[in-house]
């Protein structure tokens, strides 16, 4: 019995994770408010004890931070925040990408194909969420051609941190099927062979989200 408790309590916490990180992403939960483990425990239906947990998880990914005897607040990034990651994003992941396409054999980049086909489908769907997870995978998958464990770990912070900045304003702008094609064609130019195109691609597809993060509405402050 108390294993199966144990287990029952597990997946209310991730079931309560998810819906957390959904409503961070679609910009439901808004930064800089502070919500407490209670009052959020209450609107699900569950105590705060799991509320509580799933918040945590959310720290270690950035999204959140412990607001002491209050409860949690939503990440708020600055503006120089989200220039230093998008210059480290800059100096990392175009040119690892040029170098490592040696590496991607045919059946990788059906694989990569795959992987870009799901991110335009969310984006199509409008869901942020979907959209979020299929897009750190992609992009993760790429650099991990690279065999440098330290570099995707580094890669996936710092995009940990970013990931609900601008991606509610790009579907309320109908521009985030858009910003999911661009995944397609740079697969398109690894199946060319076609190595300068690929870090160009990426170079403009890095800048362009910072571009979607510095709009009014994406709440950096």
């Amino acid at each position: 019995m108390a294993e199966i408790a144990r287990l029952d309590k597990v997946s209310v916490r991730e079931r309560v994770g998810r819906a957390l990180r959904a409503a961070i992403i679609n910009g439901e939960m808004e930064p800089g408010v502070v919500y407490s483990a209670p009052s959020l425990g209450a609107t699900f239906g569950v105590s705060a004890t799991p509320v509580r947990e799933a918040m945590l998880d959310l720290v270690r990914e950035g999204l959140v931070e412990i607001a002491p005897n209050k409860g949690f607040r939503v990440t708020v990034m600055g503006e120089h925040d989200l220039d230093e990651i998008t210059e480290l994003r800059l100096l990392l992941e175009p040119p690892i990408v040029r170098r490592v396409m040696p590496r991607i054999a045919p059946a990788d980049v059906d694989e990569l194909r795959e992987l870009a086909t799901d991110i335009v489908h969310h984006a199509e769907k409008g869901d942020l969420t979907a959209y979020t997870e299929a897009d750190r995978v992609f992009h993760l998958r790429l650099l991990a051609f690279s065999r440098n464990e330290r570099l995707l770990s580094l890669v996936s912070d710092l995009r940990a941190h970013t990931r609900l900045f601008g991606l509610a304003d790009l579907r309320e702008r109908g521009e985030l099927v858009d910003a999911a094609a661009e995944h397609l064609a740079i697969v398109d130019a690894i199946v060319a062979v076609d190595p300068e195109r690929v870090e160009t691609l990426m170079r403009d597809h890095i800048g362009k989200t910072r571009g979607s993060w510095a709009k009014p509405s994406t709440r950096a402050r």
